[in-house]
């Protein structure tokens, strides 16, 4: 059953694949060997990457000489992973928290930065853990709340610019959800039957075009992209100003901006 959360996020994401890898996907991909060293995903390995988006993480596992499964929920994205990672065993359109897997059907599963666009988040470990087989790995990666410093810097562009508070959207149901820091993040996985439980901040510094950066936002991308198609011209005028002068501090002399970013890593066995 979905949640209005669920919906929400299936339409912000629907037709924006292009967008996503022009902007973000640089910025999501860069945990991704991390997280495959979590669940020992190498040569001989029959992983899901659940989630896959542009196909960043199926196209590294598949290098390294796993055979990889790949799914995710929005068409553009199955579409581009598709064309992205040809050695892929298979890469088809499915929604967590229900797979169209049999219970033990792989020796790993991975998710990078999926488990914060569904609406219960126990139920989709659930869901990876019951696909892999017992002793199998299971790796996952959400953004920490409060959020880092890259993604919260969008925050103070909109405030300097004078954009008024937006429309509250559908949250994860306060009873679905769990403390995004690295010991709510493990308890997520504990509470979802898996062993062995490990959780850990990754930080870097995103380094990115400030072009490329300001793409996703008008291209409908995540919150910020929410709020910025509801502007008006003369507003994204006085928004964009603001970028500029917020993000001078982060260019360096090549013209890119590094911002300081983290995520959570969690891993763990299935029993």
């Amino acid at each position: 059953m979905t949640t209005a959360f669920d919906d929400h996020e299936r339409s912000r994401w629907a037709g924006r694949a292009a967008a996503y890898d022009r902007s973000l996907a640089a910025l999501c991909a860069y945990p991704a060997p991390w997280l495959l060293d979590a669940a020992n995903v190498g040569a001989g390995t029959l992983v899901l990457d659940a989630g896959t988006g542009s196909g960043t993480v199926a196209g590294l596992a598949s290098a390294r000489g796993a055979t990889v499964v790949a799914v995710d929920a929005e068409p553009s994205m199955v579409e581009l992973a598709r064309s992205r990672v040809p050695s892929a065993e298979e890469v088809r359109l499915a929604v967590l928290p229900r797979l169209p897997f049999p219970s033990g059907a792989f020796d790993a599963a991975v998710a990078n930065f999926v488990i914060n666009h569904v609406g219960d988040p126990l139920a989709a470990m659930g869901e990876l853990r019951r696909v892999v087989k017992p002793a199998g790995r299971v790796a996952v990666t959400v953004w920490p709340d409060p959020p880092p410093e890259a993604q919260s810097l969008w925050g103070d562009v909109f405030a300097a610019a004078g954009v008024d508070r937006p429309t509250p959207v559908p949250r994860v149901d306060a009873e679905r959800d769990f403390p995004r820091t690295a010991e709510g993040f493990a308890g997520l996985l504990d509470a979802a039957g898996l062993a062995d439980v490990r959780s850990d901040t990754i930080t870097w510094a995103h380094r990115t075009d400030p072009e490329a950066w300001w793409s996703g936002a008008t291209s409908g991308i995540s919150r910020p992209g929410l709020l910025m198609r509801t502007q008006t011209a003369g507003m994204i005028v006085r928004i964009r100003a603001a970028y500029d002068e917020l993000t001078a501090p982060y260019r360096g002399p090549d013209g890119l901006l590094a911002l300081p970013t983290a995520a959570l890593l969690a891993s763990a066995s299935v029993p």
